[in-house]
């Protein structure tokens, strides 16, 4: 009987030490980050580009059964996102994103992260999902006041009227 306690005592005492170790180690080092007096802009978005399709020809349905006879043909892969990011009148980021999927049939993803001293700046956003139309489908002009450690989030979403500012 008094082993028991003894075991019981000790398992207590280990369990403690672990708990508090545990603890200590939770808050130890201090880790930061963004640099002091940074912000973070993160363009993050997920977006599909168009599909070319076409009008089938009067002759090209008529010899196809009546369950086939759909009147466009539309090719599965998409085509790229062109997207542009400037700051303060600059271009930091242009790039031409392409389909996802081992087909090409899904769509074009980017994330990037951009580090910055906090203060004031104007962005202007660019994208075009269509590259047979001139310009670009969708833009958006911001002035910003980023404060140290903030983290701002740039999404996309045509449905909600185009790029979104978290």
């Amino acid at each position: 009987m008094i082993g028991r306690w003894h075991h019981l005592i000790l398992g207590g005492a280990i369990t403690l030490a672990l708990a508090l170790a545990t603890a200590a180690l939770s808050a130890w080092p201090v880790w930061q980050a963004l640099p002091e007096d940074h912000a973070l802009i993160r363009l993050s978005f997920t977006q599909s580009g168009v599909r070319t399709c076409r009008d089938r020809t009067p002759e090209e349905l008529a010899a196809l059964a009546r369950n086939m006879r759909r009147t466009q043909i539309c090719d599965r892969r998409r085509a790229p996102v062109y997207v542009e990011f400037d700051l303060d009148g600059k271009t930091i980021f242009a790039s031409n994103l392409p389909p996802g999927g081992l087909s090409g049939s899904g769509p074009s993803r980017v994330y990037q992260r951009f580090e910055l001293p906090a203060g004031s700046y104007d962005i202007s956003l660019r994208l075009r999902d269509d590259p047979a139309l001139e310009g670009f489908t969708n833009s958006a002009t911001r002035h910003l006041q980023l404060a140290p450690a903030q983290s701002l989030a740039i999404d996309y979403n045509d449905e909600a009227g185009g790029f979104i500012f978290h």
